[in-house]
């Protein structure tokens, strides 16, 4: 980065965050503070609940995710807009009617004080994990651009984070999440133009998407029924429906967002608005990383991603034998690179048995180059216990940093740090408003005036800040991000959400059948997840399921009971 890139990433970070806490500056009651007054517009509700989503996760692990695995991630979000049209038909209205603060509060309403509590305390635990997840996306970052050791930029990200967030509450964190997806739409179009536009000039977009097709990477669709396969059509719209159905439902960063909304209808536009517009923003985000895996068909990719990592291997034993393998790396490549231009040829001018004679030769030279990489990464292991074996995090990172212009690299780096700011500030916020309402005023702050009570929020949320900062340090092994965050949320998401359900349409069930219910089943979507029994979407319809399922088994049961006793008493 030079000093435009530098100039760009700190007017535009600097304006926004002035932006939402000048927009914030009244936040002097609990009601503005951590619903932002509800006088918020669809169209602001909707972009605040996709820049909750859209993490840093987003844009950096993506397009990784896609350059090794092809667009079939896509298929997780295949749930959603069913998932939305519930969300409005039945959670929304409930919510809004009993003019809660958090989801938890409708159930102590509905069942009891320890189911509120048990469900309160499975989403701080998801939700303190998961947002440790997102601080560390955009310490990735900082480190690269900067060389610093990612604990150093880690730290940084978290403290800044929640500085910002402590001080303006939920509308700052609204207000600049509008903008932040202002900025992040423009610069996605612009990186999807400037992959196309570096490719070799005798090759356009079509060719690019056929060249990545006959490498196995636009398999966006995948109709085979497999509980084991993580990302397909039924797991995406069954297991992604009761994941998404979870998230927006359940998950106070999700329902906090659209609690802010001036009306009921206000809300349920902006949600809609969400549900259509997520899917196509999450395929060109994913496309872009399919693009970038076709532009380094032709241009030779380095061996590993991290070059922080790779900085390492300069001053270490292995040295020379890691050299080897890069230089074997290259090698392979530029043999690759000659078959790809013989098959773009071949693509070109339809020539339909040349295809067929060079796919499977193009397809064992990348694999071939898979197993030098895995070779070299063993090398880097070696160097250094801690180092992620997984580099698809640093694969946008690396090509937009090295490949674009000046101008264009602030940008992009600029549309991570937002996305990191705006995801992040409604997690802790989430955090900060469940512990303050859920716990804190219930148990020992009932008899606080307003304003002790918000200052004991801010102080909350800054100790989950720091919480979640820790857990960023820690995050550095857990493989792909983007992979990683939804695992995490499908351990407690089926959960949570079934205890909603029962609480929704089972109206003869109690607190005791489902506060039992949900604790069995968190022990078995646990052993589960442990023992790979299912791919991780499918846990999220299992939890909910069980959970229903065992409460209405265990009312029953009771009441039988009941009656028995009554029965032999008289």
């Amino acid at each position: 980065m030079n000093g435009l890139d530098w100039w760009i990433l700190i007017v535009t970070i600097g304006l926004i965050v002035w932006y939402g806490i000048y927009k914030s500056r009244r936040s002097n009651d609990i009601r503005s503070y951590w619903l932002a007054d509800r006088q918020l517009p669809w169209y602001h509700v909707g972009l605040s609940v996709m820049a909750t989503q859209a993490s840093a996760i987003t844009f950096l692990a993506a397009p990784g995710q896609a350059y090794g695995d092809g667009l079939r991630f896509v298929q997780f979000y295949f749930g959603l807009p069913l998932a939305m049209i519930v969300l409005c038909a039945f959670f929304l209205p409930i919510y809004r009617n009993l003019n809660v603060y958090t989801a938890y509060e409708y159930l102590e309403k509905r069942f009891d004080s320890k189911t509120r509590t048990l469900t309160a305390t499975l989403f701080l635990l998801q939700r303190g994990l998961s947002t440790g997840i997102t601080i560390y996306a955009p310490s990735i970052v900082l480190s690269t651009i900067l060389h610093l050791d990612i604990r150093v930029t880690t730290i940084f990200t978290g403290l800044i984070v929640t500085l910002y967030t402590v001080s303006g509450g939920t509308k700052a964190v609204s207000y600049t999440q509008l903008l932040q997806m202002a900025v992040i739409f423009s610069g996605l179009f612009i990186a999807g133009w400037m992959v196309v536009h570096l490719l070799p000039h005798k090759v356009n977009f079509i060719d690019a998407l056929s060249i990545a097709g006959k490498m196995g990477k636009l398999n966006a669709i995948d109709w085979k029924f497999d509980l084991n396969n993580r990302y397909n059509v039924w797991s995406g719209i069954i297991g992604g429906f009761f994941l998404q159905l979870s998230y927006f439902g359940t998950d106070q960063s999700q329902v906090g967002r659209y609690l802010t909304g001036k009306s009921t209808k206000q809300s349920r536009i902006g949600l809609v608005m969400n549900g259509m517009v997520k899917i196509p923003m999450q395929f060109m985000i994913l496309l872009i990383g399919t693009l970038v895996f076709t532009f380094y068909q032709f241009q030779t990719p380095p061996l590993y991603f991290n070059h922080v990592e790779v900085d390492r291997i300069a001053n270490a034993s292995d040295k020379a034998l890691y050299q080897s393998f890069e230089n074997d790396y290259y090698a392979n490549h530029t043999v690759k690179r000659g078959h790809v231009l013989e098959l773009t040829d071949a693509i070109q001018h339809n020539d339909q048995q040349e295809i067929d004679r060079l796919r499977p030769i193009v397809q064992s030279d990348d694999q071939r180059g898979k197993e030098i990489r895995a070779n070299a990464i063993t090398i880097i292991q070696r160097n250094n216990p801690n180092a992620d074996a997984n580099d698809t995090n640093y694969v946008f990172l690396y090509f937009v940093t090295h490949n674009l212009p000046h101008g264009i690299i602030g940008l992009l780096i600029t549309i991570v740090l937002l996305a990191a700011m705006g995801s992040t500030a409604s997690g802790l916020n989430s955090l900060g408003s469940s512990t303050s309402v859920d716990f804190y005023r219930r148990f020992w702050g009932d008899d606080q005036s307003e304003n002790q009570f918000i200052s004991t929020s801010r102080w909350i949320t800054a100790a989950w800040g720091i919480f979640c900062t820790v857990i960023a340090i820690y995050a550095g092994k857990i493989g792909n991000l983007i992979e990683a965050v939804n695992i995490l949320g499908s351990l407690f998401y089926g959960t949570i959400l079934g205890i909603f359900l029962t609480a929704f349409f089972l109206k003869k069930v109690t607190g005791k059948s489902v506060f039992v219910a949900a604790i069995i089943t968190e022990i078995m979507v646990y052993i589960g997840w442990k023992n790979d029994w299912l791919a991780f979407l499918w846990l999220n319809a299992f939890g909910a399921l069980t959970v229903m399922a065992l409460s209405w088994l265990f009312q029953i049961t009771m009441k039988s009971t009941l009656n028995h006793q009554r029965t032999s008493v008289t």
